[in-house]
């Protein structure tokens, strides 16, 4: 592409500091260096981690940045090195690396890789002369972005981005903490708590897995009607009960759920969550991102049998995995279209955020680049 080699400048939504709107910016995307992508973002959504990144986790050195990680675009042009993807290519970039050497990457029994903790790269976004902290690697809000090719998954070419954008983050987070984390079993008992896209993706791979019966919790009632899209065969307000949740669920399912999956970020719900798990064998997964709080438990509730487990992006590795997930999509072995709520252009990503901020939406795609 014409473009190779070159600086671009291109459109930002900047992130100059903590609990602010986000600013449309001209900033310089910087050409890829060795081992890196320059891909042309044409569609990017919102997630909850990028609103606890700018409204929650308040560190100074996360900012000025540029968010977004759930998204698609086309290899515009690649580093040295480089050899697995070429201009032109559709692809997902991805917040967890997957670089397939290092002995986590090489182990079936987990999807952390070694080499992504040792830091992320430099970033190649300036803006005003500053340069800007890129977010988990992505940094999907630009039309341009710089991606380690160890954090890119190459797609089926006959896959629409403006969909498939959400295996990027939610989707797969949610059916994986199911089908890969918890190992839902056949005719088992599920519960799941939150139904933004990351719960409502774990019913759904829930009922995949075979689960006879998935209780769906949220304080949102207007949430009822969309877990059943996906599976859900029960729904469960805990501001309709007095007592706790845990006790309803029990009395529900003679003495607690098979598996219970936390899709909240919330440190009382993980708790309520476990404690909603069968004596002797029940799993909970914890799938919520938070950092701001300690979780706590009695000792007694594992100790009598219950397992407790977390999950980062439904235990998939990016690279091999979110193809397979993209397939599946094409072959309709998994739903995508129904997550979308909202589709805006760029310009409107701060109206995205405030539908995600107060529970108005379940995903809002936004159109960044034409294709």
């Amino acid at each position: 592409m014409a473009t190779a080699g070159k600086v671009i400048k291109c459109k930002a939504a900047v992130a100059w500091e903590p609990n602010k709107p986000l600013v449309m910016e001209e900033v310089e995307v910087a050409p890829p260096q060795a081992n890196e992508v320059r891909i042309k973002i044409v569609v990017t959504a919102v997630c909850h981690t990028d609103l606890y990144q700018l409204f929650d986790n308040t560190h100074e050195d996360g900012f000025p940045t540029v968010l977004g990680h759930e998204a698609a675009g086309i290899v515009e042009s690649v580093g040295p090195g480089v050899t697995e993807y070429q201009p032109g290519d559709k692809v997902i970039p991805l917040f967890i690396a997957q670089c397939r050497e290092c002995r986590f990457c090489k182990s079936p029994r987990t999807n952390q890789c070694e080499k992504a903790w040792l830091g992320q790269q430099d970033s190649r976004f300036t803006c005003k002369g500053k340069t800007l902290v890129q977010f988990v690697g992505t940094s999907t809000f630009s039309e341009y972005t710089v991606v380690n090719q160890m954090a890119v998954a190459k797609i089926d070419p006959a896959a629409p981005l403006d969909k498939v954008c959400l295996l990027g983050c939610g989707i797969c987070t949610g059916y994986g903490a199911a089908v890969n984390t918890a190992k839902v079993e056949p005719g088992s008992t599920c519960a799941v708590f939150g139904l933004g896209a990351v719960g409502l993706a774990a019913v759904m791979g829930c009922k995949d897995a075979g689960a006879k019966r998935i209780i769906a919790v949220d304080i949102n009632p207007e949430k009822s009607e969309k877990a059943k899209v996906f599976g859900a065969t029960d729904f469960v307000n805990p501001k309709d009960h007095s007592k706790p949740i845990s006790q309803v669920l029990a009395d529900m399912t003679d003495g607690g759920v098979d598996f219970s999956l936390e899709c909240v970020g919330n440190v009382g719900v993980m708790r309520n969550a476990l404690e909603s798990c069968v004596v002797g064998w029940g799993v909970s997964v914890i799938v919520g991102w938070t950092d701001l709080e300690d979780f706590s438990a009695r000792p007694l509730q594992l100790m009598a049998g219950r397992t407790w487990k977390g999950s980062v992006f439904g235990g998939y590795k990016g690279r091999d995995s979110v193809p397979q997930m993209v397939k599946a999509y094409l072959d309709k072995k998994v739903k995508v279209d129904e997550f979308i709520t909202h589709n805006m252009t760029f310009d409107h990503i701060n109206d995205a955020i405030e539908l995600m901020k107060h529970g108005k939406c379940i995903r809002t795609v936004l159109s960044v680049s034409p294709q």
